[in-house]
């Protein structure tokens, strides 16, 4: 067997990961694909999560997360994570604390590249989003929501916390009682009340959920790219600023604005 022959015979389809990845033009799809599953994770799907963000490209500007079948994503994969693999719990509770902290580290770059300033992210959710499946949906910008659509941070059944950087957008949208409420109850959260407390940007009928994340992309595509993601900057470091320090941050961002538009210093 050839270099070559070895190679193609270990090469794993992005099916058999269970993320797919396409761009049109300035926008990108992420489509989890393990629907005979509920798009369960695994460490796997993870990596390529995370090399998908290596493959960007500069005119992407909207990223969309979406899955086949009838759920979002029911969470971790169990399977995995009580097996014999590196990425098992059992496996990662044997490393010293601190390489234990850098692996998990890994996990949650394939979730928090989906803030990055330069992208408008929308996660498309319908039926169940549990454990890694909320977190995947926090980290995107916003969320469509089907009716039928489900969160639940479920990490505590399972003796766990979620981290894979949710906790804080959690505790943005909905405070800090309402996010320690959800944590460590578990409890599933229906589209409505979704809606009603902030987790949701919209809540469609489940046959219009395609269309309705079509028309948010479209309405981001619309704004002007460079003001786009000045906006989301700015929004995105509120909550750590004071009022001066936010009004700072206004008149920075336009005056940057103000140089790109008008071509100042040219």
């Amino acid at each position: 067997m050839t270099a070559d022959d070895a190679e193609a015979a270990t090469t794993v389809t992005a099916d058999e990961v269970g993320v797919r990845y396409e761009q049109a033009g300035p926008v990108a799809t992420v489509t989890l694909c393990r629907p005979d599953v509920l798009n369960a994770q695994t460490p796997a799907m993870w990596a390529e999560l995370g090399n998908i963000s290596r493959k960007l490209t500069g005119d992407v500007r909207v990223v969309i997360v979406r899955a086949e079948g009838r759920a979002f994503s029911a969470g971790l994969d169990l399977s995995v994570a009580r097996g014999e693999g590196d990425s098992s719990l059992a496996r990662l509770a044997q490393l010293s604390a601190s390489e234990c902290a850098d692996r998990i580290a890994v996990f949650q770059t394939a979730f928090t590249w989906l803030r990055s300033p330069s992208i408008v992210s929308i996660a498309a959710v319908q039926g169940h989003a549990i454990g890694a499946g909320f977190q995947l949906a926090l980290n995107c910008d916003m969320r469509v929501l089907a009716d039928d659509a489900r969160f639940s941070m479920a990490e505590v059944t399972l003796g766990l916390v979620p981290d894979l950087g949710g906790t804080k957008r959690l505790t943005e949208l909905v405070g800090p009682s309402r996010a320690l409420e959800i944590c460590v109850t578990g409890r599933r959260i229906a589209a409505d009340e979704a809606d009603r407390i902030g987790l949701a940007t919209a809540v469609v009928p489940r046959a219009d959920l395609d269309a309705a994340v079509a028309d948010l992309t479209a309405a981001v595509l619309a704004g002007d790219a460079g003001a786009v993601a000045e906006i989301k900057a700015l929004l995105a470091g509120a909550p750590g600023r004071s009022y001066a320090e936010q009004d700072r941050a206004e008149r920075e961002a336009q005056t940057r604005r103000l140089a790109d538009l008008l071509g100042a210093g040219e």
